[in-house]
C-alpha cells in the first residue's frame, strides 16, 4: 500500500474519519499543529498498529557496503523494519486503512502552508500487512528487544527511523549498551526531522468529500 502518484497517504485505523483537525501530537518535537501524512518511501513506516514501537533502516546514497551488510544482511534487500515479539499479534490482526490526499497541498515537514485547503479522496483498506512486506521485499524481523538492533542502526552511513520507542521493551542495563544508547538518542535529536520524513499540513481543517 503505497500513494499513487501525486497522492500522499494517511493511515489510520479508523475507516469512517470524516474530518481532520491539525493537532500537536503528544510525541511531538514542535509546538505548530498539522496533520500527516507520508510519499511512497516512507509509507512502510506505517504499515503497522498505531502504537507499535518499531526500529527501521534503509539504504540510502552514502550507505557503505560494509554497513549494509552488517544492519541489512548480504542479500537481504535495501531495508528492514523491526518489532518485537509481543506485538506480533497485533501486526497480525489490525485492521488498517490508507486516505488519500492530493500531494499537492502538503509541504515536506518544516515548511508547511498554513492556509492550505484539502479535501478527502477514497479511504482504502491496507489489507495484510505482513504482505505488504513481503510484496516489497522489505526484511521484517521480529525481536526479543529492537534496542541492540537501533543502538546498531543510528551513529552509521545507514538511514534510520524509530516509532512509538518509547512504548517499546525497557532498555538493557549494560554499560555499554548506554553508552549505545546516548549516542542514539543524540543522533536522534539530530537527524529526528529528516528521519520522520513525513509531509504535514497546517493550520487549517479538512472535511472527507
Amino acid at each position: 500500500m503505497r500513494p499513487e502518484p501525486g497522492q500522499v497517504l494517511h493511515f489510520s485505523e479508523d475507516p469512517a474519519i470524516t474530518r481532520f483537525v491539525p493537532h500537536v501530537a503528544a510525541t511531538a518535537q514542535q509546538s505548530n499543529p498539522y496533520v500527516w501524512a507520508v510519499g511512497r518511501d516512507r509509507a512502510p513506516d506505517c504499515w503497522f498498529p498505531r502504537q507499535c514501537p518499531r526500529a527501521m533502516a534503509w539504504t540510502g546514497p552514502h550507505t557503505t557496503s560494509h554497513d549494509r551488510e552488517r544492519i541489512l544482511g548480504a542479500g537481504c534487500g535495501d531495508r528492514v523494519n523491526a518489532i518485537e515479539y509481543g506485538r506480533l499479534d497485533a501486526l497480525r490482526t489490525v485492521q488498517l486503512w490508507a486516505y488519500r490526499l492530493p500531494a499537492k497541498d502538503f509541504e515536506p515537514f518544516g515548511a508547511p502552508d498554513p492556509h492550505a485547503q484539502v479535501f478527502m479522496r477514497a479511504v482504502t483498506p491496507v489489507g495484510d500487512l505482513l504482505a505488504l512486506h513481503e510484496a516489497a521485499r522489505i526484511q521484517l524481523r521480529v525481536l526479543d528487544s529492537l534496542w541492540p538492533l537501533w543502538y546498531a542502526i543510528t551513529g552509521n552511513s545507514v538511514l534510520f527511523s524509530g516509532i512509538r520507542l518509547s512504548k517499546a521493551q525497557p532498555r538493557p542495563r549494560a554499560r555499554a549498551g548506554l553508552r549505545a544508547g546516548a549516542r542514539a538518542e543524540g543522533a536522534l535529536k539530530r537527524h529526528g526531522r529528516a528521519a520522520r520524513g513525513g509531509q504535514c499540513l497546517g493550520g487549517a481543517s479538512f472535511d472527507v468529500r
